[in-house]
């Protein structure tokens, strides 16, 4: 492996999973129960953002209380881990993930879905092996990504943080890598609209290849 090559983090959902139709049937149906009207694609990309409560802050018109968003949370997740068995991996990411371990580049994948949920689903699409590490979310859901990056990257000394390079399809996954001081690339196939990437300053693309292709060329 050359010494110059990108060590990629990877995001799951909205990045490696492509599960965005399925967040949204998820989310409506947990809108539904809670007494909230169903949101378009569109309007969820344009107001989605982590920590999720301030999701629904844009949408209430104000920041629920801890009871609520423990409801909501709840809610949601019963409705989308019955519909994410069916989803399926975005279009060439299990060749990719197989393309770079065969090129003895590393890579590893964080989440902020639940540790415990994380793993079964990786491993029933056989992707398990291509990552030196796999991290779902341990504890509340209410944060961001930043200090689970901390920890990511803490059991993986030996990569220099100068090679890291973040690909998600959230701001987030941008505010995580800057947290680390590591680069990030964005993802437009996920949750948020083109010019909210956009926004952060970091690298936008349309595909998983050219987001390899960028992460390669920030760090060679």
């Amino acid at each position: 492996m050359g010494k110059h090559s990108a060590h990629v983090v990877w995001d799951w959902n909205g990045t490696l999973l492509d599960d965005i139709h399925t967040v949204i049937e998820a989310t409506n149906a947990s809108f539904a129960e809670i007494g909230l009207g169903p949101i378009t694609l569109e309007r969820y990309r344009e107001l989605y953002c982590v920590p999720v409560p301030r999701f629904y802050e844009r949408l209430m018109g104000r920041m629920p209380t801890d009871e609520e968003w423990a409801a909501m949370d709840a809610v949601f997740h019963k409705h989308y881990w019955r519909l994410a068995e069916a989803c399926l991996l975005t279009a060439g990411a299990a060749e990719l993930l197989a393309a770079r371990q065969a090129a003895g580049r590393t890579q590893s994948l964080l989440s902020l879905a639940p540790h415990e949920h994380l793993i079964p689903i990786v491993r029933r699409h056989g992707i398990e092996e291509r990552f030196v590490r796999v991290d779902g979310r341990v504890g509340a859901s209410h944060a961001g990504k930043a200090e689970h990056m901390v920890r990511h990257l803490a059991a993986m000394a030996h990569v220099p943080p100068e090679r890291i390079v973040v690909v998600g399809d959230a701001a987030d996954d941008a505010v995580a890598a800057a947290h680390v001081g590591a680069k990030a690339v964005l993802y437009t196939g996920g949750s948020h609209s083109k010019a909210s990437l956009r926004a952060t300053g970091v690298p936008v693309v349309d595909s998983l290849a050219e987001a390899v292709e960028v992460a390669e060329e920030l760090v060679g």
